[in-house]
């Protein structure tokens, strides 16, 4: 996320909150295609989001949701913790109100056949440009015993992780359902992925601290939302996955499989996880870690005011 700072800093001078303000009463949230986001989207589908109070907003990669943010086009987005953090750490003030995912094997590195951790020495590897790509490569890399100038690094966006591997022009890419599933089908090799680092990857939905307050009975909404949309998909997957399906570009019966080593936390487990000095703080402090050493923050702070979980459901 380099020159991360200028932008978050140029947007924040001249933002102006649209949403969640008379008369208007709207919040947005921004979200890429992602399957611990999707069921937010499950929610809209299924009738559960008023359309005049809360609008999903597609975008193409976080880093876009991250810009909108700054600049006062959304009031609510959902990233992974490190990219909360980076962009904590430039500036922009996000408070975690629920953990969407944890990932245990959804987070991948998909090669070539034939190419392994101890082959990836000189390989090219493709990555989100970010705190994401980051922390994973940062990863994969302590597991190949390597150091990030011993190989390639190929920037890409998640969005891109088959066009860019069906070009030819790298080994491996650093990517996350769907399509490692359809990088999968197509021959590549899974050599490492985040049930090796686990606890390290969570998505979250993070909202602007400047529309909390404003924005509070839309969050409450789109929170019980959420939650009420996994207890659907945990009973009904199938059915779900009807829903789902056009907008993760994958056959419904597929879209359970989707899921394959990501945690869908319920309440209580939100409750632990955003508990004080919990789970996520902990995560929160090593993230910036490995920010900090990647050159991605320029500095470790203390979490502060990270999460809020007064909307959370009882």
């Amino acid at each position: 996320m380099a020159g991360a700072a200028a932008w978050v800093g140029a947007a924040l001078a001249g933002t102006s909150l649209g949403g969640c303000s008379k008369p208007q009463e709207l919040m947005r949230v921004g979200s890429i295609v992602f399957p611990g986001y999707e069921l937010m989207f499950l929610a809209r589908e299924r009738g559960l989001l008023d359309p005049r109070r809360v609008r999903l907003v597609e975008m193409l990669a976080t880093t876009d949701t991250l810009r909108a943010l700054a600049s006062g086009q959304l009031e609510v987005g959902a990233m992974t913790l490190d990219e909360m953090m980076s962009a904590r750490a430039d500036g922009l003030d996000l408070r975690a109100v629920v953990v969407l995912d944890v990932s245990q094997g959804a987070d991948v590195v998909m090669a070539r056949p034939g190419i392994t951790l101890e082959k990836l020495k000189g390989k090219r590897v493709a990555a989100e440009e970010g705190a994401m790509g980051a922390v994973m490569l940062s990863a994969l890399l302590q597991a190949a015993q390597l150091e990030v100038h011993e190989i390639q690094k190929v920037p890409m966006t998640l969005d891109r992780s088959v066009a860019v591997f069906r070009s030819g022009k790298v080994d491996a890419v650093v990517t996350a359902e769907p399509w490692a599933s359809q990088l999968e089908a197509q021959g590549a090799k899974r050599i490492f992925d985040s049930a090796r680092i686990p606890g390290r990857i969570v998505d979250v939905l993070a909202v602007r601290a400047d529309a909390m307050d404003e924005c509070a009975a839309a969050i409450r909404t789109l929170v019980a939302a959420h939650f009420e949309a996994r207890r659907y998909f945990a009973e009904q997957p199938v059915q779900a996955g009807a829903y789902m399906s056009a907008r993760m570009q994958t056959p419904a019966h597929e879209v359970p499989g989707a899921y394959r080593g990501l945690s869908l936390p319920d309440v209580a487990e939100n409750r632990r996880l955003l508990s004080p000095g919990g789970q996520l703080h902990a995560t929160a402090q090593e993230l910036q870690r490995v920010l900090f050493e990647a050159g991605l923050i320029r500095k470790i702070a203390p979490p502060g005011d990270l999460v809020d979980t007064r909307f959370l459901p009882a």
